[in-house]
């Protein structure tokens, strides 16, 4: 996926924007920049950060970053930010989405006579082909605002020009962004986690399809925004930081909630509860409150050398890392029923490989309960992970297996307690080899996150969406 947060100040904000692109780093897994704009200009720096950390790549730089405004992000898919000339000035541009018309609008800029100087890995640069079309306006508003309606798919900006920064989210709020303040200086971030330690308390969650212009007075809407929204439901059940809010939502408090609801009517006799970390934990402690289960960890997660296990591009270098960051702690594991909450199942690899090293340990039964429903859908609007297509989702797989490639009704699969769902469910719990296995109902996730259904992207999980 991938995260941003700007700042602008009446004083130097390089040391806000660096250590508030970096509580972002949970998001972000090939690419780490930062843009300053200052009197003498714009000045920008890219690290990969495939095989290290955005603070250990970027701190070295700070010395040469010098301004009262600045942007930052990491990003799983291209270089950036970006510093562009127009003729509406120069900018710098950082972004966060997946454009599926992606080729479309470039080739209709290439019969326009429009180049790219970006690009790289046999495509464009998505974060250029949005700052072309946004030079496209007559303003800066009315650019960004011309990109969010051209572009397919998803796209939240942040666009740092010489008077200060606009915020524009996604036109149906996939991707969040949110508006901090403190004295003499504002910022604007994906994550509100980043604003506490930094000495900001949140202003303003900014809408779907809404535009923001910051500076170091105060900040003005420019565009209203959409009347409809339907935001990512993965912030809160995954990739969200625990400390983090959506629409106003905590990302922890909705996990727990997640976990009662898997423990409600949950009869199954277990000794302890535990949570795949990380983000299965918080999941695993609403389960064990629910039911008044001691919560402990049979897995602990090694971090001092080990990167996220989501951060390589490579499959088997992921898999890798996410096997050697777990350890088991043996004298948890032999003899006991144990539970493990997960945030979901996506290609079910890892985490039978995880099982299989709890029963050779020892464990008598291994029940996996699962925060959401079974993904039977590929992410169409996110750049979530490598690993999220049709083919990789056991999910998918199941049914494949039970229907034919060629097969097309896959929502039947998707309705919690139907036939379908049953036999697609137990046929993943022996792939996996788990004592037991039960999903999340799409109607109690719902509830757990507190919005209503149509305020959500569900397209994972039971193929509804809008474009």
């Amino acid at each position: 996926m991938g995260g941003f947060f700007g700042c602008v100040a009446k004083t130097d904000c390089v040391t806000d924007v660096f250590y508030g692109t970096d509580y972002h780093s949970h998001l972000g897994t090939r690419r780490g920049g930062i843009a300053v704009n200052n009197k003498n200009g714009f000045k920008k720096t890219i690290k990969n950060i495939e095989d290290s950390y955005f603070r250990t790549k970027l701190e070295p730089e700070l010395s040469n970053l010098q301004g009262e405004k600045g942007i930052g992000v990491i990003s799983d898919t291209d270089s950036q930010p970006l510093i562009i000339g127009s003729h509406l000035g120069t900018f710098s541009i950082a972004t966060v989405g997946k454009i599926n018309n992606l080729q479309e609008i470039a080739q209709k800029a290439f019969r326009d006579r429009v180049n790219f100087s970006e690009s790289g890995e046999d495509q464009i640069n998505p974060t250029e082909l949005v700052a072309m079309l946004i030079s496209q306006g007559s303003t800066f508003a009315e650019g960004l605002a011309h990109a969010q309606e051209t572009v397919q798919g998803s796209c939240s900006i942040l666009l740092l020009t010489e008077k200060g920064i606009y915020a524009a989210r996604d036109k149906l709020g996939r991707t969040p962004i949110v508006i901090g303040r403190k004295q003499d200086a504002f910022a604007v971030s994906f994550e509100t986690c980043a604003f506490f330690n930094l000495g900001y308390a949140i202003e303003k969650y900014i809408g779907p399809g809404e535009i923001v212009f910051l500076t170091a007075d105060g900040y003005e809407q420019v565009r209203k925004p959409n009347e409809r929204m339907q935001i990512c439901s993965f912030l809160w059940v995954y990739y969200g930081y625990p400390a983090s809010g959506y629409e106003n939502i905590n990302v922890e408090q909705v996990r727990y909630r997640c976990g009662c609801a898997l423990a409600k009517d949950d009869t199954i006799a277990v000794d302890v509860v535990s949570g795949i970390p990380d983000s299965g934990i918080g999941h695993a402690i609403g389960y064990a409150n629910c039911r008044n289960i001691p919560y402990n960890r049979p897995f602990v997660k090694y971090t001092p050398t080990w990167p996220r296990s989501f951060m390589p591009q490579n499959q088997q270098t992921r898999d890798l890392v996410a096997r050697m960051k777990l350890i088991p702690v043996q004298e948890l594991i032999n003899g006991k029923r144990l539970l493990f909450c997960d945030d979901s199942v996506v290609r079910g690899t890892q985490l039978k490989e995880n099982i299989q090293v709890l029963f050779d340990i020892g464990a008598r039964e291994v029940h996996m309960r699962t925060a959401c429903p079974t993904l039977v859908f590929p992410c169409e609007f996110l750049n979530f992970s490598t690993s999220r297509s049709t083919l990789d989702l056991i999910g998918r797989k199941v049914i494949h297996e039970i229907e034919g490639p060629d097969f097309k009704d896959i929502k039947k699969y998707a309705v919690s307690g139907s036939a379908e769902n049953t036999e697609m469910v137990r046929r993943i719990r022996d792939r996996l080899k788990v004592t037991t296995l039960k999903y999340q109902r799409l109607e109690d996730l719902v509830v757990a996150i507190g919005l209503p259904k149509e305020k959500l992207c569900t397209h994972c999980w039971d193929g509804t969406s809008s474009f």
